[in-house]
């Protein structure tokens, strides 16, 4: 990736309110590969143990007293022994479904600790497509028309338009999707779809594919501002040969994309756009959107969010990555998101 260019954005900071902090608690995942339908979704969440550990030590560098702790069955008891000022929530599962990560604000409420990212009813929305998809719509943003399916051996609506995709209703980074995803007749779909319920045992949806750019967008709040920055894919090659998208198997390849700026008009229409889905959907401090454009129309279609992206200074990951394409360091957006929760704590 080339060199980060000057920002424009400027990010509330005060080093002063840093020394507020006696303990500071990055909470990460607890993975145990039997939790999981096949290797490559354990995988998927197993690397969260060396994220957490580097933002462990991000906060160190600017002075702040850190520990990390995985969400296994000691979690609650570790609260309440350590009695941090903050929780970074890094969990983003717990028992390998995506959909139990709530039990986590649940504890933090329950413990009054307070805690970064959004709470118990944006996780909710955010880990359920179905439910994310409708509210979007509610809020006239842009979202693929879709159906939601719950048992294998349902027939697929043919007033979707083709291709299509199927996904997981409950999970994210590309889970259930590979290099085959996308479908371009209702009988494959409806394979796709029945093969994905039985090794998942979770219900999925089938979308229509929007099949021109994909752009993904960031949304932080510093708390005096909701700041978008954006990126555009540019793929290497096309999975299926056909189309450009991301497939679990390109997360193998770091070279599988990388990003570009968003055209100026293109970027204002989402910006306006993403602050009413970040809004909308209650998140808090910071999410990702996924975006696709119809090249005919020029019209950005949401099709996936996600309030507890993977958030870490390592450029692998989306929301640092883009956000190194607009000027932005991860160090910042740290350190702006501590300042912002420590003007909460008593002094």
């Amino acid at each position: 990736m080339t060199d980060s260019p000057k920002s424009k954005y400027q990010f509330f900071f005060d080093r002063d309110l840093l020394k507020k902090y006696k303990l500071v608690i990055v909470a990460y995942s607890h993975v145990e590969r039997q939790w999981f339908p096949n290797e490559q979704s354990y995988l998927a969440e197993k690397e969260v143990e060396d994220r957490a550990q580097e933002v462990v030590e991000r906060i160190k560098e600017l002075g702040v007293p850190v520990k990390g702790i995985p969400s296994d069955k000691y979690f609650l008891t570790n609260l309440l022994v350590d009695q941090p000022d903050l929780v970074l929530n890094l969990v983003d599962t717990l028992k390998g479904k995506d959909l139990l990560q709530t039990s986590v604000p649940a504890a933090l409420e329950l413990t009054n600790v307070c805690y970064t990212g959004s709470g118990m009813d944006a996780m909710v929305i955010g880990n359920n497509r179905n439910l994310t998809k409708r509210l979007l719509g509610s809020y006239d943003i842009p979202t693929p028309h879709f159906q939601f399916i719950r048992r294998a051996g349902t027939k697929v609506e043919e007033t979707l338009k083709l291709p299509l995709i199927v996904k997981l209703n409950e999970s994210g980074g590309s889970v259930g999707i590979d290099n085959h995803a996308v479908k371009e007749s209702f009988v494959k779909a409806e394979k796709k779809v029945d093969d994905m319920i039985s090794t998942y045992k979770i219900p999925v949806i089938v979308e229509e594919f929007i099949a021109g750019p994909e752009i993904t967008v960031c949304v932080f709040d510093d708390g005096q501002k909701k700041h978008v920055f954006m990126g555009e894919k540019v793929f290497k090659n096309k999975p299926d040969g056909k189309y450009f998208f991301t497939s679990l198997e390109s997360y193998d390849d770091l070279h599988a994309y990388k990003y570009k700026p968003v055209d100026p008009d293109l970027y204002s229409k989402i910006e306006r756009l993403a602050v009413r889905a970040f809004n909308g959907l209650l998140y808090k401090d910071y999410a990702k959107f996924d975006v696709r454009v119809d090249e005919a129309t020029r019209t950005p279609y949401f099709t996936d969010s996600n309030p507890n992206t993977a958030f870490g200074p390592d450029k692998g990951l989306p929301f640092t990555e883009v956000a190194a394409l607009n000027g932005i360091s991860f160090d910042q957006i740290l350190g702006s998101m501590l300042c912002k929760h420590a003007k909460n704590i008593s002094a």
